[in-house]
């Protein structure tokens, strides 16, 4: 067992094997030890939470956790060995061990805080799991929101640790540098920091929701997410518009969704030979017909609105409840193949949309005027 003892870059051969070893056991295992130590967290919080799914929960885990293993045992396993004197040289006139200790560091925190957000992720979906059985979608944006939130105020502790633990930099003078920097950059970046005001109205204010369908400017689809700069509209062409949320918060926003009634109306025009106790025959027919749709009709109104020497004009305004929309348009067409009965069976005649133009040339008296259309 001598051999053992042979030293390779100051270390002997026993120790270099045994941290080689460690090491390629836990990359060799690193899925059986997520696994486990996912399923034992998973346990633990299950007594408070009990709507994540474990499967779920693993995925989430899984790879963030295993990479942080790694990281943790594979650092604190070369951190046992001897630095070789054979390494003792500076790059840019910065020892090399520094180098190495510093960039390990910062892997260290990197791996940490990847795994911080995966905890973020957990928790929000739990909270979002549990806004969904609550009657107010207020609650399941603001999750979305404060998760991004709460993801980037985490990252930007992240470069700070980095940069105070692997570049030995002071984060005070660091911090005012930066809000000097800060402030020519918001000058710069005024837009970005307007949309992002812009967010917390929306949030606070809940013109719309995640879900609602909108028309804002040119622009109407059913709003996907609302993010920290812009909210995303999928349209009925499918396709995603990203809308900045200055525009949102500026612009007008047709909510469609908050709306109490849908309207529609049509307009019935016949000719100047109809009579008025044809018109009011129909009038009355009509307000039946609407009368037999309660309750799909909320409510209607029904007039003789226009009579001129052209014709007369029916006009039928009613409303419903706020159902989707395919079922607003089979009640439309029903109420539109009953009228065109009624019409049919009264057998008025509806005016037509062009007349005829009579072409007469004054120099043949004797020609009578043809219609040319």
């Amino acid at each position: 067992m001598d051999f053992l003892e042979y030293k390779i870059l100051d270390n002997t051969l026993q120790n270099i094997l045994l941290a080689a070893g460690v090491i390629l056991v836990v990359i060799l295992f690193k899925k059986l030890l997520s696994h486990y130590a996912a399923s034992l967290s998973y346990l633990l919080i299950n007594r408070t939470w009990k709507i994540m799914d474990s499967k779920e929960f693993s995925v989430l885990f899984l790879k963030p956790l295993s990479l942080f293993i790694v990281i943790t045992i594979g650092v604190f396993t070369l951190g046992k060995l001897n630095y070789p004197s054979a390494w003792q040289f500076k790059i840019f006139k910065m020892p090399f061990d520094l180098i190495i200790e510093k960039a390990a560091i910062a892997i260290f925190i990197y791996s940490f805080f990847r795994l911080l957000f995966s905890v973020i992720d957990f928790i929000s979906l739990i909270l979002g799991q549990r806004a969904k059985l609550t009657p107010h979608k207020s609650d399941d944006q603001l999750v979305v929101f404060f998760r991004d939130f709460i993801k980037v105020i985490l990252g930007m502790i992240a470069v700070l640790l980095i940069l105070k633990a692997a570049f030995n930099q002071n984060i005070g003078n660091l911090l005012t540098g930066l809000s000097i920097v800060g402030a020519a950059l918001a000058l710069s970046a005024r837009e970005s920091l307007e949309n992002l005001i812009a967010s917390f109205i929306i949030f606070f204010d809940k013109p719309f929701y995640v879900g609602d369908t909108l028309k804002v400017n040119a622009v109407t689809g059913k709003v996907e997410r609302i993010g920290l700069r812009s909210t995303r509209i999928r349209t009925a062409d499918k396709t995603l518009v990203t809308v900045p949320n200055k525009q949102m918060v500026d612009s007008i926003v047709d909510n469609w969704s908050m709306r109490t009634q849908r309207r529609a109306e049509i307009k019935l025009d016949f000719t100047d030979t109809t009579t008025a106790p044809e018109a009011q025959a129909l009038l009355n027919k009509i307000n039946q017909l609407m009368q037999q749709k309660q309750p799909r009709v909320a409510n209607f109104s029904v007039f003789l609105t226009d009579y001129s020497k052209a014709g007369i004009t029916i006009s039928l305004e009613y409303f419903t409840p706020p159902v989707p929309l395919a079922d607003f348009n089979f009640n439309k067409q029903e109420i539109n193949m009953e009228l065109m009965q009624l019409i049919e069976d009264k057998k008025m005649v509806l005016s037509a949309a062009v007349g005829n133009i009579n072409i007469i040339n004054p120099a043949d008296t004797t020609s009578k005027s043809r219609p040319i259309l």
